[in-house]
């Protein structure tokens, strides 16, 4: 699994990666995606849609 965190201080969201699920909040706020469904949120962001 890998982990990102989207700030330094400790206080910001994480984004859980793992084979098949991607997991995106904090504590007890997260969202979980499917592969499919991460790869559509990278792409609409990077085509600057979102």
């Amino acid at each position: 699994m890998k982990v990102v965190n989207l700030c330094g201080s400790g206080h910001c969201p994480v984004i859980k990666i793992d084979d098949e699920y991607v997991e995106i909040g904090e504590k007890n706020n997260t969202c979980v995606l499917t592969k499919g469904e991460w790869e559509i949120l990278k792409d609409k962001i990077l085509s600057r849609e979102i």
